[in-house]
């Protein structure tokens, strides 16, 4: 029988990663953000929710990127000329296929931390016909990198937010201090990328 406070933990965990699966689709994932969906999870669960966490956040990427992925082998140059190709814009679409015909797996492995081009990516990965299990090895590693960075930053933040006086919300404080920690860690990161994608 399960313990009572097992439903809403799993219920957490459930949510993240629905909300992971959103935040990995294109169009969907500009309206949910999913670095405060694990900040926030972070700060709400208890510390022995790491692991759960991690796993919920890998599976919703990857179920989100599998389906933009076989979209991408079925529908890739449909979707392009589009509505939805318009919203997205031509350079985006030729700047995704570019990087991925000149460094095809390592970018899939930095999608998660390329704005935009991680929702992009899959799309382009599944219509330049890129294996599906090479995409899908390269996409875990990547979305395994990205969800620990993030639970990293929200449990040191989570950690700080005993720093600050007992009036302090801990759900405020972990969203804040660990959207500004990743920022700084992306930031970092994101340079040492330009010289993949330059």
């Amino acid at each position: 029988m399960a313990q009572a406070g097992e439903l809403p933990v799993a219920l957490l965990m459930a949510a993240l990663g629905v909300v992971m699966l959103f935040d990995a689709v294109p169009l969907f994932g500009v309206l949910v953000p999913g670095d405060v969906a694990v900040l926030a999870a972070v700060a709400v669960g208890s510390p022995g929710t790491g692991l759960a966490s991690f796993v919920a956040v890998v599976t919703g990427c990857l179920a989100g990127w599998s389906l933009s992925f076989l979209a991408g082998r079925r529908w890739g140059d449909r979707l392009r000329h589009s509505r939805f190709g318009d919203w997205v814009g031509e350079a985006r679409w030729a700047a995704a296929e570019g990087i991925l015909r000149r460094d095809g797996g390592r970018l899939v492995l930095v999608a998660p931390f390329l704005p935009v081009f991680n929702a992009l990516l899959p799309l382009a990965a599944g219509g330049l016909h890129m294996s599906y299990r090479r995409f899908l090895g390269f996409a875990a590693l990547g979305a395994g990198a990205w969800a620990g960075l993030y639970l990293l930053v929200g449990t040191v933040s989570r950690s700080l937010a005993g720093l600050f006086p007992p009036g302090a919300s801990p759900l405020l404080v972990t969203l804040v201090g660990g959207l500004l920690l990743a920022t700084l860690v992306l930031l970092g990161a994101r340079r040492r990328l330009r010289t993949i994608t330059d």
